[in-house]
């Protein structure tokens, strides 16, 4: 199989890439380096990957449009690419989510279609359900997002699913639910807390720390949607990807204590814009059609996580979260 994956050089992406290089697949992988974080930190995800002869690389910037060559010399697609983040996604940033992650799935839709029959496999986000009123939370719970970029993940469903039906693009839409493990972004929890831990710095944490997160370990990640390209009940189908448990920010902070052996210096503020407080997916659709397990326990992931920072990290500012 000759897989396009977009955003390759991202944390989940690289995951991805590696794992469908390792199968024996080829991979044009493209990613377009937006200034969420640094260029040096995603090329160095990419170093395993360009081991591999079956492997190329490509910068393009998907807003761009005029994808057509890319999507035709592959068999499926993978669009992981986005603009990321919730707290980001307010105010004068919000022109780039509607670029990455609306303007660049339209395109990529469009080029799509001429060959419909490629799975294209689009990479969404449990924040499409917001301030979900029932948890476990099911892919037919009515959406509502509690951010600009829920909101933008929801809109690029939307497209999906309109060049699933017009046509025939043979869509898949996962809804990924706070993926961590290691080479996850520098922005987000447990890797700010991990280097705190490491280096002994500050950790402020927004809320009081009993929020929960449905946490999915970033190797099941990629289980679930290589599955997607084979199932053949998938088509057109939107799918929860979850950890199979909720997690508070407590419980994972005491965990990274544990392995770091030391306390960290925590400060409770106000809960930012966008936060949610709980977060839980109902997986039952993904187990009937992909047969999607998740296989990672928890505090298993987050040492393979922690003991990631510690072999990468640099001495953090202080920090929050």
């Amino acid at each position: 199989m000759h897989a396009l994956v977009t955003g390759c050089a991202g944390f989940i992406g690289s995951h991805l890439t590696e794992a469908l290089l390792e199968s024996g697949d080829s991979v044009l992988g493209v990613d377009c380096f937006n200034d969420n974080y640094g260029r040096p930190e995603k090329l160095r995800n990419l170093e395993r990957a360009r081991d591999w002869d079956g492997f190329e690389f490509v910068p393009i910037d998907l807003s761009r449009g005029e994808l057509e060559d890319e999507v035709a010399g592959c068999d499926v697609i993978f669009h992981l690419a986005a603009e990321p983040g919730v707290r980001a996604s307010w105010g004068s940033r919000f022109d780039r989510y509607l670029r990455n992650n609306v303007l660049a799935t339209q395109h990529l839709l469009e080029a799509a279609k001429a060959r419909p029959e490629k799975r294209f496999v689009f990479a969404s986000s449990s924040s499409i359900y917001g301030q979900a009123e029932k948890l476990p939370t099911r892919e037919t719970d009515t959406p509502q997002p509690f951010s600009p970029y829920g909101t933008t993940k929801l809109a690029a469903e939307h497209l999906c699913q309109l060049y699933h039906r017009n046509y025939g693009v043979e869509t898949v839409i996962l809804r990924y639910f706070s993926v961590f493990g290691p080479r996850q972004r520098p922005d987000m929890a447990f890797t700010v807390f991990s280097r705190a831990a490491v280096h002994g710095g500050a950790v402020a944490v927004f809320g009081d720390g009993r929020q929960t997160r449905d946490f999915t370990f970033v190797g099941d990640i990629v289980t679930a949607t290589r599955a997607a390209v084979h199932a053949p009940g998938a088509v057109g189908g939107v799918y929860n990807i979850g950890g199979g448990s909720r997690i508070s920010v407590s419980h994972a902070l005491s965990l990274i204590q544990q392995f770091a052996g030391r306390p960290l210096e925590i400060t409770h503020l106000p809960p930012q814009e966008g936060d949610v407080h709980d977060t839980g997916a109902d997986t039952a659709r993904a187990q009937a059609d992909l047969g999607y397990w998740p296989r990672t326990d928890f505090e298993q992931g987050l040492r393979a996580q922690f003991d990631w920072v510690v072999a990468n990290a640099e001495a953090p500012d202080k920090v929050r979260r």
